[in-house]
Protein backbone atom coordinates (compact mmCIF):
# COMPACT_ATOMS: atom_id res chain seq x y z
CA UNK A 1 0.00 0.00 0.00
CA UNK A 2 1.65 3.20 -1.03
CA UNK A 3 -1.01 5.42 -3.08
CA UNK A 4 -4.02 6.84 -0.43
CA UNK A 5 -6.65 8.95 -1.61
CA UNK A 6 -8.40 11.26 0.89
CA UNK A 7 -11.88 12.06 0.49
CA UNK A 8 -12.93 15.47 2.19
CA UNK A 9 -10.25 17.89 3.25
CA UNK A 10 -11.48 19.27 6.54
CA UNK A 11 -9.73 20.20 9.30
CA UNK A 12 -9.83 16.39 10.01
CA UNK A 13 -8.90 15.61 6.51
CA UNK A 14 -6.51 17.83 5.57
CA UNK A 15 -4.36 16.80 8.65
CA UNK A 16 -4.79 13.34 8.05
CA UNK A 17 -3.33 13.65 4.39
CA UNK A 18 -0.38 15.56 5.78
CA UNK A 19 0.17 13.55 8.21
CA UNK A 20 -0.13 10.29 5.60
CA UNK A 21 2.25 12.10 3.19
CA UNK A 22 4.86 12.76 6.33
CA UNK A 23 4.51 8.84 7.20
CA UNK A 24 5.89 7.96 2.98
CA UNK A 25 2.66 7.27 1.39
CA UNK A 26 2.30 9.18 -2.15
CA UNK A 27 -1.29 11.13 -0.94
CA UNK A 28 -4.12 13.22 -2.90
CA UNK A 29 -6.69 14.80 -1.50
CA UNK A 30 -9.92 15.06 -3.06
CA UNK A 31 -12.90 17.68 -1.56
CA UNK A 32 -15.95 19.88 -3.38
CA UNK A 33 -14.51 22.93 -2.57
CA UNK A 34 -10.82 22.54 -0.99
CA UNK A 35 -10.82 25.15 1.54
CA UNK A 36 -6.99 24.75 2.29
CA UNK A 37 -4.65 26.40 -0.46
CA UNK A 38 -1.42 25.72 1.15
CA UNK A 39 -1.79 22.03 1.77
CA UNK A 40 1.57 20.22 1.29
CA UNK A 41 -0.35 17.66 -0.67
CA UNK A 42 -2.32 17.84 -4.24
CA UNK A 43 -5.45 18.42 -3.82
CA UNK A 44 -8.36 18.13 -6.55
CA UNK A 45 -11.84 18.88 -6.82
CA UNK A 46 -14.43 16.48 -6.76
CA UNK A 47 -18.05 15.78 -6.48
CA UNK A 48 -18.10 12.73 -4.18
CA UNK A 49 -21.68 12.37 -4.47
CA UNK A 50 -21.40 11.21 -8.07
CA UNK A 51 -20.11 7.59 -8.34
CA UNK A 52 -19.08 7.23 -11.75
CA UNK A 53 -16.98 10.11 -11.06
CA UNK A 54 -15.22 8.24 -7.60
CA UNK A 55 -14.77 5.32 -9.55
CA UNK A 56 -13.03 7.36 -12.27
CA UNK A 57 -11.42 9.41 -9.39
CA UNK A 58 -10.09 6.32 -7.23
CA UNK A 59 -8.80 4.08 -10.19
CA UNK A 60 -5.23 3.75 -9.57
CA UNK A 61 -4.94 4.61 -5.89
CA UNK A 62 -3.70 1.28 -3.22
CA UNK A 63 -6.52 2.73 -0.42
CA UNK A 64 -9.09 4.88 0.10
CA UNK A 65 -9.53 7.06 3.17
CA UNK A 66 -12.67 8.77 4.26
CA UNK A 67 -13.08 11.40 6.10
CA UNK A 68 -16.77 12.77 4.81
CA UNK A 69 -19.98 12.95 7.01
CA UNK A 70 -21.06 9.77 7.81
CA UNK A 71 -23.86 9.49 5.27
CA UNK A 72 -21.77 9.71 2.20
CA UNK A 73 -19.77 6.61 3.37
CA UNK A 74 -21.51 3.18 2.18
CA UNK A 75 -21.22 4.75 -1.13
CA UNK A 76 -17.98 5.34 -1.21
CA UNK A 77 -17.00 1.93 0.45
CA UNK A 78 -19.20 0.32 -2.63
CA UNK A 79 -16.62 1.69 -4.86
CA UNK A 80 -13.50 0.87 -2.90
CA UNK A 81 -14.96 -2.52 -3.05
CA UNK A 82 -15.45 -2.68 -6.41
CA UNK A 83 -12.37 -1.04 -6.94
CA UNK A 84 -10.38 -3.87 -4.81
CA UNK A 85 -8.96 -1.49 -2.41
CA UNK A 86 -8.18 -1.02 0.95
CA UNK A 87 -11.24 1.17 2.64
CA UNK A 88 -10.74 3.67 6.20
CA UNK A 89 -13.29 6.05 7.38
CA UNK A 90 -13.71 7.35 10.69
CA UNK A 91 -17.91 6.48 10.80
CA UNK A 92 -19.61 6.61 14.29
CA UNK A 93 -22.86 5.46 12.14
CA UNK A 94 -23.84 1.44 13.29
CA UNK A 95 -25.97 1.14 10.00
CA UNK A 96 -22.87 2.51 7.99
CA UNK A 97 -21.02 -0.04 10.15
CA UNK A 98 -22.86 -2.85 9.05
CA UNK A 99 -23.39 -2.16 5.28
CA UNK A 100 -19.43 -2.28 5.48
CA UNK A 101 -19.21 -5.73 7.35
CA UNK A 102 -21.71 -7.12 4.77
CA UNK A 103 -18.85 -5.48 1.59
CA UNK A 104 -15.68 -7.23 3.98
CA UNK A 105 -17.10 -10.52 3.10
CA UNK A 106 -16.63 -10.32 -0.18
CA UNK A 107 -13.72 -7.71 -0.41
CA UNK A 108 -10.32 -7.73 -1.93
CA UNK A 109 -8.70 -5.08 0.39
CA UNK A 110 -9.14 -4.37 4.17
CA UNK A 111 -12.64 -3.04 5.11
CA UNK A 112 -11.57 -0.41 7.81
CA UNK A 113 -14.23 1.96 9.54
CA UNK A 114 -14.42 3.66 12.73
CA UNK A 115 -10.68 4.51 13.23
CA UNK A 116 -10.82 7.92 14.84
CA UNK A 117 -11.54 8.44 18.26
CA UNK A 118 -14.50 6.87 19.22
CA UNK A 119 -15.13 4.44 17.65
CA UNK A 120 -11.38 4.21 17.12
CA UNK A 121 -9.03 4.48 19.25
CA UNK A 122 -11.56 4.03 22.57
CA UNK A 123 -12.02 0.08 21.51
CA UNK A 124 -7.82 -0.10 21.30
CA UNK A 125 -8.08 1.17 24.77
CA UNK A 126 -10.76 -0.46 25.82
CA UNK A 127 -9.45 -3.78 24.56
CA UNK A 128 -6.16 -3.41 26.09
CA UNK A 129 -7.83 -2.64 29.55
CA UNK A 130 -9.93 -5.73 29.41
CA UNK A 131 -7.10 -8.21 28.36
CA UNK A 132 -4.93 -6.94 31.18
CA UNK A 133 -8.16 -8.81 33.67
CA UNK A 134 -8.03 -12.92 33.93
CA UNK A 135 -11.78 -12.17 33.91
CA UNK A 136 -13.75 -8.61 33.02
CA UNK A 137 -17.01 -7.71 34.65
CA UNK A 138 -17.35 -4.14 32.99
CA UNK A 139 -15.84 -2.08 30.83
CA UNK A 140 -16.63 1.79 30.84
CA UNK A 141 -15.89 4.08 27.63
CA UNK A 142 -16.02 7.40 27.60
CA UNK A 143 -14.72 10.33 25.14
CA UNK A 144 -15.12 14.22 25.61
CA UNK A 145 -14.26 16.98 22.83
CA UNK A 146 -14.55 20.40 24.28
CA UNK A 147 -13.41 23.57 24.51
CA UNK A 148 -10.64 25.10 27.24
CA UNK A 149 -12.50 27.83 28.15
CA UNK A 150 -16.36 27.28 27.80
CA UNK A 151 -18.81 30.24 27.79
CA UNK A 152 -22.67 30.05 28.17
CA UNK A 153 -24.92 27.37 29.77
CA UNK A 154 -23.86 24.64 27.22
CA UNK A 155 -20.72 24.89 27.69
CA UNK A 156 -19.54 23.45 24.00
CA UNK A 157 -18.61 24.42 20.51
CA UNK A 158 -19.02 22.33 17.46
CA UNK A 159 -15.27 21.59 16.80
CA UNK A 160 -16.43 17.87 15.37
CA UNK A 161 -19.01 17.27 12.59
CA UNK A 162 -22.59 18.40 13.39
CA UNK A 163 -24.30 16.07 11.25
CA UNK A 164 -22.13 13.29 13.20
CA UNK A 165 -23.03 15.19 16.86
CA UNK A 166 -26.52 15.14 16.12
CA UNK A 167 -26.81 11.74 15.08
CA UNK A 168 -25.11 10.38 18.07
CA UNK A 169 -27.51 12.51 20.24
CA UNK A 170 -30.47 10.98 18.79
CA UNK A 171 -29.78 7.37 17.71
CA UNK A 172 -30.57 4.48 20.02
CA UNK A 173 -27.12 3.11 21.55
CA UNK A 174 -25.98 -0.45 21.70
CA UNK A 175 -24.60 -1.81 25.17
CA UNK A 176 -23.65 -5.37 26.95
CA UNK A 177 -26.16 -5.04 29.87
CA UNK A 178 -26.20 -8.29 32.15
CA UNK A 179 -24.40 -10.40 29.39
CA UNK A 180 -27.28 -9.33 26.67
CA UNK A 181 -26.53 -6.89 23.92
CA UNK A 182 -29.82 -4.32 24.59
CA UNK A 183 -30.52 -0.68 23.03
CA UNK A 184 -31.06 1.74 25.43
CA UNK A 185 -32.28 5.98 24.61
CA UNK A 186 -29.15 8.41 24.03
CA UNK A 187 -28.76 10.93 26.28
CA UNK A 188 -29.69 8.89 29.24
CA UNK A 189 -27.78 7.23 32.14
CA UNK A 190 -26.54 10.65 32.99
CA UNK A 191 -23.13 10.29 35.73
CA UNK A 192 -20.75 12.92 36.95
CA UNK A 193 -16.81 11.95 36.11
CA UNK A 194 -14.03 14.32 37.53
CA UNK A 195 -10.64 14.57 35.35
CA UNK A 196 -7.78 16.76 36.69
CA UNK A 197 -10.45 18.55 38.82
CA UNK A 198 -12.78 19.12 36.04
CA UNK A 199 -16.73 18.33 36.52
CA UNK A 200 -17.79 16.33 33.85
CA UNK A 201 -21.30 14.60 33.05
CA UNK A 202 -21.22 11.69 30.87
CA UNK A 203 -24.26 10.25 29.33
CA UNK A 204 -25.08 7.86 26.46
CA UNK A 205 -24.38 8.45 23.19
CA UNK A 206 -25.05 6.50 19.81
CA UNK A 207 -21.69 4.08 17.72
CA UNK A 208 -19.00 5.12 20.02
CA UNK A 209 -18.46 1.05 20.72
CA UNK A 210 -18.39 -0.07 17.13
CA UNK A 211 -18.42 -3.68 17.00
CA UNK A 212 -16.97 -4.08 20.89
CA UNK A 213 -20.48 -5.70 22.23
CA UNK A 214 -21.20 -8.31 19.34
CA UNK A 215 -17.11 -9.14 20.58
CA UNK A 216 -17.78 -9.15 24.12
CA UNK A 217 -20.81 -10.80 24.40
CA UNK A 218 -20.28 -13.97 26.81
CA UNK A 219 -16.83 -12.44 28.27
CA UNK A 220 -17.85 -9.03 29.65
CA UNK A 221 -21.07 -8.56 31.07
CA UNK A 222 -21.47 -5.26 31.31
CA UNK A 223 -19.97 -2.52 28.70
CA UNK A 224 -20.95 0.81 27.54
CA UNK A 225 -19.79 4.17 25.77
CA UNK A 226 -21.00 7.64 27.04
CA UNK A 227 -20.11 10.98 25.79
CA UNK A 228 -18.85 13.67 28.20
CA UNK A 229 -19.46 17.55 28.24
CA UNK A 230 -19.75 20.26 30.93
CA UNK A 231 -22.04 19.57 33.61
CA UNK A 232 -25.75 20.80 32.27
CA UNK A 233 -25.38 20.22 28.72
CA UNK A 234 -27.21 16.97 28.01
CA UNK A 235 -30.53 18.66 30.02
CA UNK A 236 -30.31 21.74 27.45
CA UNK A 237 -30.07 19.23 24.71
CA UNK A 238 -32.53 17.11 25.39
CA UNK A 239 -34.93 20.32 25.65
CA UNK A 240 -33.36 21.34 22.40
CA UNK A 241 -34.19 18.06 20.74
CA UNK A 242 -37.25 16.58 22.54
CA UNK A 243 -39.51 19.17 23.55
CA UNK A 244 -38.69 22.08 21.00
CA UNK A 245 -38.88 18.71 18.83
CA UNK A 246 -35.84 19.46 16.52
CA UNK A 247 -35.11 15.93 16.55
CA UNK A 248 -37.41 15.71 13.47
CA UNK A 249 -35.25 18.28 11.61
CA UNK A 250 -31.99 17.57 11.99
CA UNK A 251 -30.04 19.43 9.03
CA UNK A 252 -32.25 22.64 10.69
CA UNK A 253 -30.84 21.34 14.16
CA UNK A 254 -27.21 20.92 13.33
CA UNK A 255 -27.10 24.66 11.57
CA UNK A 256 -28.77 26.23 14.42
CA UNK A 257 -26.30 24.63 16.84
CA UNK A 258 -22.62 25.51 14.96
CA UNK A 259 -24.40 29.40 14.48
CA UNK A 260 -24.30 28.99 18.24
CA UNK A 261 -21.49 27.67 19.30
CA UNK A 262 -18.54 28.05 16.31
CA UNK A 263 -15.40 25.59 16.69
CA UNK A 264 -12.91 27.30 18.97
CA UNK A 265 -8.90 26.76 18.99
CA UNK A 266 -8.08 25.75 21.91
CA UNK A 267 -9.90 22.73 22.94
CA UNK A 268 -9.40 19.56 24.85
CA UNK A 269 -10.12 15.83 24.54
CA UNK A 270 -11.35 14.13 27.61
CA UNK A 271 -9.99 9.96 27.35
CA UNK A 272 -11.67 7.99 30.84
CA UNK A 273 -11.67 4.54 29.85
CA UNK A 274 -11.61 1.66 32.90
CA UNK A 275 -12.48 -1.65 33.08
CA UNK A 276 -13.14 -4.39 36.38
CA UNK A 277 -12.23 -7.47 37.36
CA UNK A 278 -10.01 -10.32 38.79
CA UNK A 279 -6.77 -10.55 38.49
CA UNK A 280 -4.85 -13.21 40.16
CA UNK A 281 -7.99 -13.65 42.28
CA UNK A 282 -8.53 -9.94 43.65
CA UNK A 283 -10.59 -7.49 42.27
CA UNK A 284 -8.73 -4.49 40.46
CA UNK A 285 -9.67 -1.52 38.25
CA UNK A 286 -7.22 -1.19 35.27
CA UNK A 287 -7.57 2.80 33.87
CA UNK A 288 -6.98 4.93 30.84
CA UNK A 289 -7.42 8.45 31.55
CA UNK A 290 -5.90 11.70 29.66
CA UNK A 291 -6.83 15.21 28.84
CA UNK A 292 -5.11 16.00 25.03
CA UNK A 293 -4.73 19.62 24.29
CA UNK A 294 -3.78 21.48 21.11
CA UNK A 295 -0.17 20.57 19.66
CA UNK A 296 1.87 21.67 16.64
CA UNK A 297 2.36 19.49 13.96
CA UNK A 298 3.94 20.98 10.37
CA UNK A 299 4.58 23.98 11.91
CA UNK A 300 0.94 25.11 12.48
CA UNK A 301 -1.71 24.72 15.69
CA UNK A 302 -3.92 21.53 15.35
CA UNK A 303 -6.87 21.12 17.61
CA UNK A 304 -7.44 18.20 19.81
CA UNK A 305 -10.02 16.51 18.07
CA UNK A 306 -8.25 16.90 14.72
CA UNK A 307 -4.98 15.20 15.75
CA UNK A 308 -5.98 13.12 17.82
CA UNK A 309 -8.36 11.70 15.16
CA UNK A 310 -5.89 12.36 12.46
CA UNK A 311 -3.34 10.34 14.25
CA UNK A 312 -5.79 7.50 15.15
CA UNK A 313 -6.61 6.91 11.36
CA UNK A 314 -3.41 7.08 10.10
CA UNK A 315 -1.48 4.86 12.68
CA UNK A 316 -3.75 2.05 11.28
CA UNK A 317 -2.86 2.75 8.06
CA UNK A 318 0.73 3.11 8.86
CA UNK A 319 -0.27 -0.84 10.55
CA UNK A 320 -1.72 -2.17 7.69
CA UNK A 321 1.19 -1.14 5.24
CA UNK A 322 3.87 -2.35 7.45
CA UNK A 323 2.08 -5.81 8.20
CA UNK A 324 0.99 -5.33 11.68
CA UNK A 325 -2.74 -6.11 10.78
CA UNK A 326 -4.35 -8.34 7.86
CA UNK A 327 -4.58 -6.67 4.33
CA UNK A 328 -8.14 -8.30 3.72
CA UNK A 329 -11.82 -8.94 5.55
CA UNK A 330 -13.14 -6.56 7.70
CA UNK A 331 -11.18 -4.74 10.65
CA UNK A 332 -12.17 -4.27 14.12
CA UNK A 333 -10.71 -1.34 16.05
CA UNK A 334 -10.53 -4.14 19.40
CA UNK A 335 -7.79 -6.06 17.27
CA UNK A 336 -5.59 -3.31 17.28
CA UNK A 337 -2.43 -4.21 19.91
CA UNK A 338 -2.56 -0.83 21.78
CA UNK A 339 1.04 -1.33 22.64
CA UNK A 340 1.96 -1.68 18.42
CA UNK A 341 -0.43 1.68 17.48
CA UNK A 342 1.16 3.73 20.47
CA UNK A 343 4.73 2.36 18.58
CA UNK A 344 4.05 4.16 15.33
CA UNK A 345 4.78 7.30 13.87
CA UNK A 346 1.14 8.82 14.77
CA UNK A 347 0.26 6.77 17.20
CA UNK A 348 2.85 8.11 19.47
CA UNK A 349 1.37 11.49 19.89
CA UNK A 350 -1.02 9.37 22.35
CA UNK A 351 1.30 7.72 24.37
CA UNK A 352 3.45 11.40 24.74
CA UNK A 353 -0.38 12.67 25.80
Amino acid sequence: MKKVAVLGLGKVGALAAELLMESGFDVVGFDSAPAYNDLPVKAEVLDVSDATMLEGALKGFDAVLSCLPYFLNVEVSKVAHALGMHYFDLTEDVPTTKAIMELAKTSKGLMAPQCGLAPGFIGIVGANLIEQLDDCRSCRMRVGALPQHPSGLMGYSFNWSPEGVVNEYLNDCEVLENGEIKWVSPMEWVEKIVIGGIELEAFTTSGGLGTMCETYKGRVPDMDYKTMRYPGHVKLMNFFFHELLMRERRKEAGEILVNAKPPVSDDIVYIHVYAEGRLNGRLERKEFVRGLKPVEIGGKHRTAIAWTTASSVVAVIEMVRDGALPSKGFLKQEDIPLDAFLKTKNGSRYAAG
